[in-house]
């Protein structure tokens, strides 16, 4: 097994790596809507934020060796569900035609109070 750090991508807010690649597959902790340029939050609006989680997550992925095409299972954590329509639009937008496995749940509170969280699972290209 070897764990993934990049800083294209915010560092871990607790004692966990950004993912662990572990034989032909990498497994990536969530990622939040932090700007990993300034440290500090995204400030924006549902859409914004879902591109930066998106953004730091295909960064994860490239660093392990892979990539949004390759994701076999994300899972998506809401604050407010009613947002589930804007999250679908950003997610299509980074993932296109490609259709991961995926499951959404709404949670009561998230890392840093933010509004969404993603984390994958994905294949790398040994």
């Amino acid at each position: 097994m070897k764990s993934v750090n990049t800083s294209a991508a915010p560092a871990a807010v607790g004692p966990y790596s950004q993912a662990i690649v572990a034989g032909d597959m990498v497994y990536c902790s969530g990622q939040i809507a932090i700007d990993p340029a300034t440290n500090t939050l995204c400030a924006g609006d549902i859409t914004e934020q879902t591109r930066m989680v998106l953004s730091n997550l295909s960064a994860v992925l490239k660093a392990a060796g892979s990539r949004p095409e390759q994701v076999v299972k994300a899972t998506i954590y809401l604050k407010d569900m009613n947002d589930f329509d804007a999250v679908n639009a950003v997610y299509s937008e980074i993932f296109g035609t490609h259709r991961p496995a995926r499951a959404c749940v709404e949670v009561s509170r998230l890392p840093k109070d933010v509004d969404v969280e993603i984390d994958a699972i994905a294949t790398v290209t040994l």
